[in-house]
C-alpha cells in the first residue's frame, strides 16, 4: 500500500503551512479574542473578518529573502556556480 503514496519534502520555512498558520494567528488576534456565546456568532464574526480581509487584499509579506536563505540554509539553497 505504501507504494501508492509519493512523499515530497516540503520545507517548513516559506511553505503553505506557514501561510496558513500566519492567517490563523491573525484571525485569532483580530476576531476570536473575545468571548462568543454561540456557534452562530463565531460563524458571523469569522465571515465578516474574512470579507474585510479579502476586501483589503491582505497579503503575507515575506521578509526571508533568497539571499538570507543562501546564508542560513546553505545546504538547501546552494549558491549558483558561475
Amino acid at each position: 500500500m505504501w507504494d501508492r503514496f509519493e512523499f515530497i519534502y516540503t520545507p517548513k520555512h516559506g511553505s503553505w503551512l506557514n501561510m496558513a498558520e500566519i492567517e490563523l494567528n491573525v484571525l485569532s488576534a483580530q476576531c476570536l479574542s473575545r468571548r462568543m456565546d454561540s456557534l452562530e456568532q463565531v460563524t458571523t464574526a469569522v465571515a465578516a473578518w474574512q470579507a474585510d480581509r479579502n476586501n483589503r487584499d491582505a497579503k503575507i509579506h515575506w521578509r526571508f529573502t533568497t539571499k538570507d536563505a543562501r546564508v542560513k540554509l546553505l545546504r538547501l539553497y546552494p549558491t549558483e556556480q558561475t
